[in-house]
């Protein structure tokens, strides 16, 4: 079936199967921080490889989504809402794609005083995507009622557990980079470098995630 006959169905139907390409992605990034806290470079680069192609046919979906988003019969939804929201999701795999690259540009290393708090930081920013890949889930039922109903409490709980998760990790990527810098004396300055452009980077994730939380939100109660 085409995407024109799954936005037929539903207008998040294609858009779900975009998410899961992503969320095949996001799976990924804390087996890749894994392998930088043990010094697996060799398997961090497989893994690496990996995030790249999967980036890659999330971008195809996406392309073939926006070429053929319907024009010409009824949608529940504004159809500019939901580029809005592919783009937010698709920002998700490029965020992925962008930690792959820093992660792998050199051999490098992870300070065992960090290790645990870097961990923490890759579980909460995992959380929050959780949160808002949930919801595409509950959209298809939700669809079905016409969007209406008690659904929609269920869809906007987890949109603001997603709001609470991302402030949570804002907090967590602070720490972490005060403790970072309290390391410089120990550190490359390169590593310094990029183990802080990694963690802003994490906070970009969490942050797109939130977004499509919030976009999602938006298109159902406006």
């Amino acid at each position: 079936m085409g995407f024109r006959e799954l936005f037929s169905e539903s207008p998040f139907e294609p858009l779900r199967q975009h998410m899961d390409k992503v969320k095949e992605t996001v799976d990924l990034l804390r087996p890749m921080f894994e392998r930088v806290r043990d010094k697996d470079y060799q398997g961090l680069e497989e893994i690496s490889k990996r995030v790249f192609k999967l980036e890659h046919q999330a971008d195809q979906i996406k392309t073939e989504i926006r070429r053929t988003i319907p024009t010409t019969f009824f949608l529940p939804v504004y159809r500019g809402d939901l580029l809005s929201y592919l783009k937010l999701q698709d920002n998700i795999a490029d965020s992925v794609e962008n930690l792959a690259v820093l992660l792998t540009i050199k051999k490098l290393e992870l300070p065992e005083k960090l290790a645990p708090d870097v961990l923490a930081l890759v579980d909460k920013v995992l959380e929050v995507y959780q949160s808002v890949y949930e919801i595409t889930g509950l959209l298809r039922e939700l669809t079905k009622a016409g969007l209406e109903g008690e659904g929609i409490g269920d869809v906007l709980d987890k949109v603001s557990r997603a709001e609470l998760g991302e402030w949570e990790a804002d907090k967590v990527q602070y720490a972490l980079a005060r403790k970072l810098f309290a390391l410089e004396e120990e550190m490359r300055a390169t590593d310094v470098f990029l183990w802080s452009n990694i963690f802003t980077t994490l906070g970009k994730l969490a942050n797109h995630a939130e977004k499509t939380g919030d976009r999602i939100r938006r298109m159902l109660t406006t």
